[in-house]
Order: C-alpha cells, then structure tokens, then sequence
C-alpha cells in the first residue's frame, strides 16, 4: 500500500472513530474519552503503517509496531479505567466545556476532529521506519529500543504510584508527592515524552527519518504551553489551592530531581 493511501486511510478511519467518541461525549458529558481515542488510534495506526507499507526488514517493522503497540495498549486502558469508566469528567475538560458553553458540544466535535488528525501525525515513526532498507538494526535503532524500555517502565511506574494513592481515602483532596512524584510534579509527562524521543530516534536511522523528531518537539510544545502542565496545574490549584502551591515551590515541574526547600 502506497505512502498517500496508508495515510489517507488512517485519516478516515480516525475521523470516524473520534466523530462516534464525540457522540459518546455528548451523551455521557464526559470529553476524556478523547484521549482514549487519540492514544489507541495512534498505537493503531502505527501497527498498520509498519506493516502495511511493506519493505523493509521485518524485525525492524515487528520492533516499531511493538513499541508503539504496546504503549498504546497499556495507556489506552489505564486512560479508561482511571478517567472515563465511572468517573466524572476530567476538571481540564470540564472547564473547557464551561468555557464554551452554550456551544461546548460544537467546539468539542471539532477538537475531537483536531485529534483525528494529530493521530495520524503522530503514527508517523512507524512509517518512517519502515522505509529502512538495512538488513541489521543501526546503532541508533538498538539505543532507540533500550530508552523506550526505561521510559515505558517509568510512565508505567508513576500511573501506578498516582493510583495507589488516589485508592487511599485517607489521601482525598491531597497532592501525590510519594514515589516519582516526590522528584517531578509530572514524572508520567517526562516518561511519555521519552517515550517520543525513543520513537524518534528508531526513525531516524531511517531515510526523512530525520522529521520524525517533529512530534517529541510537538509534544513538548503542547505538554509546556497547550493541555499538559498548565491544565492539569491549573485544575490543582482550584482543587487544592495552598497545597499544590507550596509542592511547586520544592518541586521539578518536568525533569525528575531531588527536591529543593520551599
């Protein structure tokens, strides 16, 4: 399958699947089920680039798929059972609804559409890679596999230490500073972007492997300036005021380090 078709494809297969996850939104009033979508359908869709393209060595296109598979996989259940199944809407996304009201259900369709496209941008590790002719993995490649295993084990790692703290009644309407939270205010945004620095760096091995690091720089652009730390900060301060103030006083806001006095 042609470059063009593999893309045009996943395009329409994305705005199809966000278009039915925003007509779940709008009976649920429940908007976080876009990162589910956005997350399984850009695991997807990199499955389907690395092989559908063809070419290339197969191991090369078992290791991308993998990777991106796997993160997927594991982030698109903890996404769904830890925000959207049962629980009420995500404070970020509640504010934008209110934000937006009395149109909030037309402006969420079209940002539910903006993710259709970012999946399919974000998939493009994987079809990257696959234009690699080689028939061993490069040094980069083989260094590329090792930091996704660091960072996927770190991300991993910090849900799990945030959700054992929220099952703690005793710890309601606290701020998490156990574990990697003590050393980040936000260890699973660092892990994640890792994560992207891996994908890029196994693609850049590859022929215009070079643009794949278009999306860590994108992500980071977005986690800094867009819907990462200064949402999710935002809401804290609404919810646990002086608290959540005095944890960014000690606190790395991204890169993990040892904390400071106040």
């Amino acid at each position: 399958m042609s470059v063009l078709t593999l893309v045009g494809v996943g395009w329409i297969v994305a705005a199809v699947v966000m278009a039915a996850l925003w007509a779940w939104n709008v009976r649920t009033t429940n908007a976080g089920i876009v990162d589910v979508g956005w997350t399984g359908l850009v695991g997807g869709l990199a499955v389907l680039d690395a092989f559908a393209a063809g070419g290339g060595m197969l191991g090369r296109r078992v290791a991308i798929a993998a990777m991106m598979g796997l993160w997927a996989a594991r982030l698109t259940v903890f996404l769904l059972t830890d925000r959207v199944l049962g629980r009420p809407e995500d404070g970020r996304y509640a504010e934008l609804r209110r934000t937006h009201a009395p149109r909030a259900n037309v402006w969420f369709f079209w940002f539910f559409q903006a993710q259709a496209v970012a999946a399919v941008f974000f998939s493009t590790p994987a079809l990257l890679s696959t234009a690699n002719g080689s028939p061993r993995f490069a040094a980069a490649e083989v260094v590329a596999m090792a930091l996704w295993a660091v960072a996927f084990a770190g991300e991993a790692t910090a849900d799990r230490q945030l959700l054992q703290f929220k099952k703690n009644p005793a710890n309601k309407g606290k701020t998490c500073q156990v574990g990697l939270w003590r050393y980040s205010r936000h260890p699973n945004y660092f892990f994640e972007w890792s994560i992207w620095i891996a994908y890029a760096l196994f693609a850049s091995a590859s022929p215009w492997g070079w643009t794949a690091w278009i999306c860590p720089a994108a992500l980071l652009y977005l986690l800094f300036k867009v819907t990462g730390i200064p949402a999710t900060e935002a809401q804290a301060l609404r919810s646990r005021g002086d608290e959540y103030r005095r944890y960014q006083q000690t606190t790395s806001a991204f890169v993990p380090w040892f904390p400071r006095r106040a």
